[in-house]
This record gives structure tokens, sequence and C-alpha cells, in this order.
């Protein structure tokens, strides 16, 4: 199902690669880059992942449902390992606020 999202939404998935690429190296600078192009690319995963577990859950396969869902994310993570950062804020002023403590 991963592989088919893929396909089917090459453009999108290709031109998040690249973002998701510069993002690994340099969160700050790409860090809103890669949160507006993540939000659609969540949006699509969504999709896909309701349509992978719509049937299980309303037929009574609710455990199997939330299973094959953690499977899927897990799929979607081997592909993409910053994907869960998307909408995470990184900021300078925590780090330079941080005290050295004597021992």
């Amino acid at each position: 199902m991963v592989n088919e999202m893929l396909e089917k939404n090459k453009e999108l998935f290709d031109q998040f690669r690249q973002t998701h690429d510069k993002y690994s190296l340099k969160p700050q600078e790409n860090q809103e880059e890669f949160n507006q192009l993540g939000f659609k690319v969540r949006d699509v995963i969504r999709k896909y992942e309701n349509i992978l577990c719509g049937k299980s859950e309303s037929s009574g396969y609710s455990q199997y449902s939330s299973n094959l869902a953690e499977k899927f994310q897990d799929e979607i993570r081997h592909v993409f390992p910053k994907i869960d950062s998307i909408g995470v804020k990184i900021s300078d002023s925590f780090q330079n606020k941080l005290k050295k403590i004597k021992l």
C-alpha cells in the first residue's frame, strides 16, 4: 500500500524527498518549507491509512486495524525518517538558555 501511495503521488513525494533530505541536514534553515509540504504529504498518508484500515474497523477487527495502522506508519518512517517532525518548531533560544551546572 505504501508503494502504491508513493507511485500515485510521485510528484508530491519526490518533492518531499528533496525537502526531507535538506531538512535532515539543516533543520532550522529548511523548517518552514518542510512543514508546508509536510502537511500536504501527511494528508495523503492519512487518506491511504484510512483506506487501508477503514474496512477492518467497521467489520469488528479494530485491534487488527490499529496494528495495521502502526505497521503502515512504520513503513512510512522507513522511507521518511523525519516524517514525525512535521509541524515541530525548532528554536535556538532554548539552547542559549541552558546553564552549565557546577558540581
